[in-house]
């Protein structure tokens, strides 16, 4: 009994150590406020993404040229919210939109998600394209919360309960808290 009770317990520990090794194993991609990246894709790849992304947002696959977005924004899909953070293992909205922006755009912008509604070129929400930023106000009359718009009302953004995910600015929750969108400067 308790020979089987201390290798039960040993195995455990032995597979919580796998799986805590391969969460932390994966390389996180750093930012580079210089260059913007060049990157290469597999073309089936590339079709299976673009399809994916196209059935989401309900437009044409043909419609969605913009293949750096669509492979950054998957690769973060799901990273859980944490305030402050900026890794896969936990990230903010501001953080992730800054990142995303810088990788695909190359182009930096500030940290906090008010002072990135500051250097926006406003627009009609009818108006927004792919790329623009929206900006929320959960509180208080002041931005705290952003994300990219994407096609049809569709927004990627870090949710605090479900992480990276892409969301309808025409939902109710979101809508009622939607103060601006526009062109970053």
């Amino acid at each position: 009994m308790i020979f089987s009770r201390k290798l039960s317990l040993i195995l455990s520990f032995i597979t919580l150590s796998l799986v805590l090794s391969s969460c932390f194993s994966r390389s996180e991609r750093r930012v580079n406020k210089k260059a913007k990246p060049v990157l290469t894709y597999d073309k089936g790849k590339e079709e299976d993404l673009l399809a994916n992304y196209a059935g989401l947002l309900g437009v044409l696959e043909k419609d969605l040229r913009n293949i750096e977005l669509y492979s950054y924004i998957d690769e973060w899909m799901g990273a859980p919210h944490r305030l402050g953070g900026q890794l896969k293992s936990g990230i903010d909205c501001s953080a992730f939109i800054n990142q995303m922006y810088n990788q695909v755009y190359g182009k930096t912008l500030p940290r906090s998600s008010y002072e990135m509604a500051e250097v926006v070129k406003r627009k009609y929400e009818n108006q927004l394209v792919e790329g623009d930023l929206i900006f929320f106000s959960f509180g208080k009359g002041k931005v705290d919360h952003v994300g990219m718009y994407l096609r049809n009302n569709k927004f990627v953004h870090v949710s605090t309960s479900k992480g990276v995910m892409i969301s309808d600015l025409h939902e109710n929750w979101f809508y009622k808290y939607f103060v601006r969108g526009g062109t970053v400067k």
